[in-house]
């Protein structure tokens, strides 16, 4: 009984998060679970489910039983079961595919993963919870090996349309856009499709008309059935944004350009945006009358408004964005550049450029940051490194030895020739150390903000040199000099077959015999 409150398009009121956490369902959440399903189902009184009914699905498939906490806080649910769809026609209602409410129709020898309910709390909707909530049941459903996922959809609006057209064409001018359902709409925007339309589903959904939408999801990547552990997902989308530096008078005027370039790079479900080194520059130009050591001091002042701004972003649009770097004033009085990587779970995480370029030195009076250190996040273990920084081999393979599968790399160069060193060594470190790495910067030219005049770039992203990556080691690539986005995926299985298979092994042949890296 898939109900229209996880899919509504309304952005939640502005609001401070610290985490977002996707776990298990619990029996200890019922309380919380019953207001929500009471608020979710207001047309469809006694509806909610009850606490012996909701043990009895944590009891017999608790990996289909999922919950959203933001804060602590429940926002979201989806509840599910795994069936014999032989045993069933497409004509079925929701008490028999639910085995009267009692959920006997479960069985793990089942071959379809069946959405019993999904909902999300109304002052969380417009935070993409309810595709959360998707992406985790398609992994199941891969990781289990099941065909697909199925259930039956409300059409919770077709009492408005039910003298003018059937339930077919109801549907039809909703995939055409000529009806407004943001239920049927989030179900095909997740590549669901109708099988068929059932009369009688639901007793008593008279928004319905008691017709639903059998939706269904296949899983292309079903094989015969297999009793392998669950794995890992491999496959990582990368959205790389190359910024063209323009004036921006204001900071909000700079918010909406960044908004901007995470929503695209969110609607090819990206797993990461990866922003430039300084791209927040264009502010400085209100401080052009001031030195240029005081001018970037005045430019950190916005570090702290746009971190959180862009933490709001990565929960908002589900993605890991790293924000390129800005200038900080530390506690001990320094200028450093440094980045954050706020993560889609809420949490924020900062990393340091460690080797200033003497131009950052003489002109800004900036120092380099001590932290080597790699990143944990739902996509696998990454590291990031600030431009020059990549120039400097060692601190990859570091990086690499912790378990390293994408570098990321934030960079800002003025000239071809100064691109080309960090275009050139974050190849080699691609290849040398067994990874992935994306470099993103900025293009265009900036007056009236002094040291920062003109930008030259092209974004990409590097692979190993092996059969099964390009033969040039190149995955993607931007058009030089040109603001766009660039999104490109990235499998790590293939990086697990190169470190064991590959044509030489680049980390596991080092003499280290002869010579070793440390980390002081």
């Amino acid at each position: 009984m898939q109900t229209p409150a996880e899919v509504a398009n309304v952005p939640a009121e502005s609001q401070e998060i610290e985490k977002i956490e996707l776990k298990y369902l619990s029996i200890q959440e019922y309380k919380q679970l019953r207001e929500l399903m009471e608020e979710a189902y207001a047309v469809l009184p006694d509806s909610a489910w009850e606490r012996d009914e909701i043990q009895s699905l944590i009891d017999c498939f608790p990996d289909g039983q999922i919950a959203i906490l933001i804060d602590g806080q429940l926002a979201g649910c989806a509840l599910s079961i795994i069936i014999d769809y032989s045993k069933f026609s497409d004509s079925h209602t929701y008490g028999e595919i639910t085995g009267d409410y009692t959920f006997s129709t479960h069985t793990e020898d089942g071959n379809l993963l069946y959405g019993i309910d999904v909902f999300v709390a109304p002052e969380f909707r417009g935070l993409r919870l309810g595709r959360r909530m998707y992406d985790y049941r398609k992994e199941l459903c891969e990781k289990l090996n099941l065909e697909g996922i199925i259930f039956g959809g409300r059409l919770p609006k077709y009492h408005l349309y039910a003298e003018e057209m059937a339930p077919r064409g109801y549907i039809e001018k909703v995939k055409s856009r000529e009806i407004e359902d943001p239920v049927l709409n989030f179900q095909f925007a997740n590549d669901f499709y109708v099988k068929k339309v059932i009369k009688g589903y639901l007793e008593g959904d008279a928004h319905s008309m008691e017709y639903a939408a059998l939706m269904m999801w296949n899983n292309v990547l079903y094989t015969a059935p297999t009793k392998e552990l669950i794995t890992k997902k491999s496959v990582v989308r990368l959205g790389l944004i190359q910024w063209q530096m323009r004036p921006y008078k204001t900071l909000d005027v700079l918010i909406e350009q960044m908004e901007y370039f995470v929503q695209a790079v969110s609607n090819y479900r990206s797993d990461f945006a990866l922003f430039p080194e300084f791209f927040n520059a264009p502010l400085m130009a209100e401080y052009n009358d001031l030195s240029e050591p005081d001018a970037i001091r005045k430019l950190a002042e916005f570090t702290e408004p746009i971190m959180r701004k862009f933490s709001e972003f990565s929960i908002q649009y589900n993605i890991n964005i790293i924000t390129g770097s800005m200038p900080s004033v530390e506690d001990d009085g320094k200028l450093y550049n440094v980045g954050y990587l706020c993560k889609r779970d809420g949490t924020v995480e900062k990393f340091y450029k460690l080797h200033v370029t003497p131009d950052e030195a003489k002109v800004w009076g900036m120092t380099g940051g001590n932290a080597v250190q790699t990143f944990d996040t739902d996509c696998g273990k990454i590291g990031i490194v600030i431009c020059y920084d990549v120039e400097f081999p060692e601190l990859p393979r570091l990086m690499a030895e912790q378990g390293m599968n994408i570098l990321f790399v934030p960079f800002l160069t003025d000239t071809q020739n100064g691109y080309s060193r960090v275009r050139h060594c974050a190849q080699a470190r691609a290849i040398e150390n067994e990874c992935y790495v994306a470099i993103a910067g900025s293009v265009g030219n900036l007056p009236k903000v002094h040291n920062m005049d003109i930008q030259y770039a092209q974004s990409m992203v590097f692979t190993p040199c092996d059969f099964a990556f390009p033969s040039n080691g190149v995955k993607a690539e931007a058009t030089p000099n040109t603001e766009m986005i660039l999104v490109a995926d990235v499998d790590l299985d293939l990086l697990k077959e190169l470190h064991e298979h590959g044509s030489v092994h680049n980390l596991r042949d080092r003499r280290t015999d002869v010579y070793r890296l440390e980390l002081r």
